[in-house]
């Protein structure tokens, strides 16, 4: 599959093979599914806890008689019902994460990939870089794309004025190659590709 290759000015720098195994199958919606609740559920902290029953240091002398007293014969001063006792039924610490094998992780990013370039999503780009870290310069060249809301992908590492230009403007993200993940790629409207995050993505996922 070809694709035309642009510059950041907007100005046509060729075209670009791109591999059909990787940009032209046809999107599988379970899959993409799949993987984002993976990523979700990954990065859950799952570390808030309070402290129960068990965890509450408190007298266990029985509190008044055991008959008499008309209410309940408590003999444990940690039970939810007094003030300073454990929370019954609380948050515990545990790993939100679920299971995905690897093979369906690298599937996920194809037809993340390919569902960009099926519905006509995916810019490529001669080079994802700025001569000079000026928000205004990139909002001019975005317009330029018909990039309203997107995530750039530079190279290996990306380029220092991009980043910090692309900070202060809304419903954009710039990531590395290696940094490409499902769940950011479908957050964006448009995918924009550097030509070394093309080369970078068929190598990973070949």
């Amino acid at each position: 599959m070809k694709l035309d290759v642009t510059k950041m000015d907007g100005k046509k720098a060729g075209s670009v093979d791109l591999d059909d195994g990787i940009f032209g199958l046809e999107p599988r919606k379970d899959i993409l599914h799949r993987m984002v609740r993976y990523q979700l559920a990954k990065r859950q902290s799952g570390n808030h806890q309070v402290q129960e029953r068990g965890d509450v240091k408190k007298t266990t002398k029985r509190i008044g008689n055991q008959k008499g007293g008309g209410t309940a014969r408590h003999g444990n001063g940690a039970v939810s019902q007094f003030r300073g006792g454990g929370k019954a039924h609380g948050p515990r610490t545990r790993d939100h994460s679920i299971a995905l094998p690897k093979k369906v992780r690298a599937l996920a990013l194809k037809h993340a990939l390919s569902a960009k370039a099926v519905a006509n999503e995916l810019i490529v780009v001669d080079e994802a870089a700025l001569s000079a870290a000026k928000t205004s310069d990139l909002v001019k060249i975005l317009a330029k794309l018909g990039v309203t809301n997107g995530l750039i992908i530079g190279g290996t590492a990306v380029d220092l004025n991009l980043s910090q230009a692309a900070r202060n403007i809304p419903n954009l993200d710039v990531l590395p190659s290696q940094g490409a993940n499902v769940y950011d790629i479908l957050k964006r409207h448009t995918l924009v590709l550097s030509k070394q995050a093309v080369q970078d993505l068929e190598a990973r996922l070949k």
